[in-house]
């Protein structure tokens, strides 16, 4: 079953700022503790990342994935290739420039491959939507 999930945030920066930082692959294990290893394996003309491949790991689970990012001016997206734990992942980032920075939305849905307690999903959901909003503000601001 697919577990959906959204926090936002706003962060002092502009929205190029924070796409810069999102498009940084091999910086995210910096700034999110569940990355432990990520590498961009092809990119788009503008250099932006095409495809990646991390290794993630959340409550003691490793999972190894390669995603798909998909850029706009305002907003990426990334979807799930190929991971060891998951059925389907999905993910966005949705930017809003505002008078002192940038309004962020962040929203994900996966479907796990093997059933887990509900409690445990939202314990991790909880630790991912925190990295992906917090962590990421931290990296932008410093």
């Amino acid at each position: 079953m697919a577990v959906s999930g959204s926090k936002s945030i706003d962060i002092e920066a502009p929205p190029a700022a924070v796409l810069d930082a999102i498009a940084d692959i091999e910086g995210m294990p910096s700034w999110s503790s569940i990355h432990k290893s990520a590498a961009v394996i092809d990119r788009h003309d503008d250099g932006r990342p095409r495809q990646a491949r991390m290794s993630v790991q959340l409550m003691g689970n490793t999972d190894d994935q390669v995603v798909e990012y998909t850029w706009a001016d305002n907003s990426v997206v990334w979807e799930m290739l190929e991971s060891s734990q998951q059925k389907m992942q999905r993910a966005e980032y949705r930017l809003t420039e505002t008078e002192t920075g940038t309004h962020v939305e962040f929203e994900m849905t996966i479907d796990l491959k093997i059933p887990v307690p509900g409690l445990l999903v939202k314990r991790g959901q909880k630790t991912v939507l925190e990295m992906a909003t917090k962590g990421l503000r931290d990296q932008v601001v410093g």
